[in-house]
């Protein structure tokens, strides 16, 4: 690697030159200059990774692989570089150095100088300037990648982030407000001497900004509750909101203030959560059938007092009869089709989703891209993924072929024992289980009428 480190370096330096000179126009029409200030940040980042030893890291690796594909579309006439330029800051954010980082800040300062219209390069300086930990900064530019951005679908990411960074600095504007207004009172009162806790606490609050990087913001943050906790003691009713804002704010800048992959304050519950839930409720499954949804909707039916009389009411997959409003506190359904799983958004208001898919990574991105913000309190996380064939729940062997999600939901049930009684209703016809599943169903069966299954559970 040492030797393919010098050569590269060699070669970025023939083509961009040395630090503070720029290489010399080319004929003919070379590289644009802010290529070429581009390619020589890059050698100057191969140099101190040269002087810094031996390479051990593969993050790196790829860094100087990409560098490398950058200096040849550079020196290659015809080939547009911009899109190498673009991949090369990319993978020295996902270095994950403070000095990739700066690196990959000053790529896009070049990319944005060269196509002031590019979102793909106004998106990488923001999450440059993010990783530095300069949020107002990095939030212009996440704004100025919207203006440009047309499919909406692909901001949601940065429209969560941009959120996200602006509450982190509304806690300190909060906590600043809160701190004038307890200096202010105190001024009021009796005549007191202005003491050393008095001027470090001020100094506290003088260096606390929401236009600080990350870095200096908590430490001020830290300094500024720490003093007034101990002027003031925990109890006070200004400290408890002081210390509440700033555990927010450290939340806040750890991650995103919705847990992926999870949308719009919905809480992840796993196999306890479930269990809690179900635990000695009375379940019914309805299935989405023409003749069941227009009895349902019918005002007066037995079937529509049969399902309301139930604790739990449990849908699968995508309503195509059932109505909007029609109850539902469970909905479960089964991602299909090609990976990664795309389709509508589940808006239909739920208490609680699971989502059934495998592998995880295309269940996370289905996740973020297709529950909506709101339409549910509760979503299944990954250990209810797969129920069926996850060795720490049912573990069926995957070749047993695949399994409607009314079935996946009444075995999870079965697993977990805790409802007073599961019913089936509507599921004949269209809507009619496999043979196999059929057969599991009948051994557990306990009496069957023209409106509902009841099941025994285990």
């Amino acid at each position: 690697m040492g030797q393919t480190l010098t050569g590269l370096l060699t070669s970025v330096r023939a083509i961009a030159g040395r630090p503070g000179t720029p290489a010399q126009g080319r004929p003919g029409g070379g590289p644009d200059q802010a290529l070429l200030a581009a390619l020589r940040l890059c050698g100057d980042h191969l140099s101190a990774l040269a002087a810094a030893g031996p390479l051990t890291d593969a993050r790196r690796t790829r860094l100087i692989a990409s560098i490398g594909a950058l200096t040849t579309a550079c020196s290659t006439p015809g080939t547009d570089a911009f899109d190498a330029l673009l991949r090369t800051g990319q993978q020295a954010l996902d270095s994950g150095g403070e000095a990739e980082a700066r690196l990959a800040l000053a790529l896009a300062d070049e990319a944005t100088a060269l196509r002031a219209r590019s979102k793909g390069a106004w998106r990488l300086r923001g999450n440059a300037l993010d990783a530095l930990g300069r949020g107002e900064e990095a939030i212009t530019a996440y704004e100025r990648h919207l203006a440009l951005q047309q499919n909406t679908a692909a901001s949601r990411d940065v429209e969560r982030r941009i959120a996200t960074l602006r509450a982190a600095g509304d806690r300190i504007d909060e906590a600043l407000t809160l701190f004038r207004a307890g200096a202010d009172t105190e001024a009021s009162g009796a005549d007191t001497e202005v003491s050393g806790a008095d001027t470090e606490v001020s100094g506290a609050a003088a260096r606390l900004s929401r236009h600080l990087p990350a870095a200096e913001a908590r430490t001020a943050f830290t300094d500024l509750v720490r003093l007034r906790t101990a002027e003031h003691g925990a109890g006070d009713p200004a400290v408890r909101r002081l210390a509440t804002l700033y555990a927010e704010h450290r939340r806040l800048s750890d991650r995103d203030p919705v847990a992926d992959p999870l949308l719009g304050g919905a809480e992840p519950i796993g196999v306890p959560g479930l269990r809690r839930l179900v635990a000695g409720r009375t379940v019914c499954l309805v299935a989405d059938t023409p003749r069941t949804a227009e009895q349902e909707q019918r005002p007066g039916s037995p079937l529509a007092a049969l399902i309301e009389g139930y604790d739990l009411v449990v849908r699968c997959d995508e309503a195509r009869h059932t109505a909007p409003a029609a109850r539902t506190d469970l909905h479960a359904c089964t991602l299909g089709g090609d990976t990664p799983w795309k389709g509508p958004r589940w808006d239909r208001r739920a208490g609680a989703r699971l989502v059934f898919g495998d592998p995880l990574p295309h269940w996370r991105l289905a996740l973020r891209s297709r529950l909506v913000p709101g339409a549910q309190d509760r979503v299944g996380d990954a250990t209810l993924r797969r129920p069926l064939h996850d060795p720490a729940l049912l573990g069926e062997e995957a070749g047993a072929g695949p399994a409607s999600t009314a079935y996946t939901v009444l075995r999870l049930l079965d697993f977990l024992g805790t409802p007073a009684r599961v019913d089936l209703i509507g599921f004949e016809g269209p809507a009619a289980l496999s043979p196999r599943e059929r057969e599991w169903v009948g051994t557990r069966t306990a009496n069957t009428d023209d409106t509902a299954v009841r099941i025994t559970l285990r």
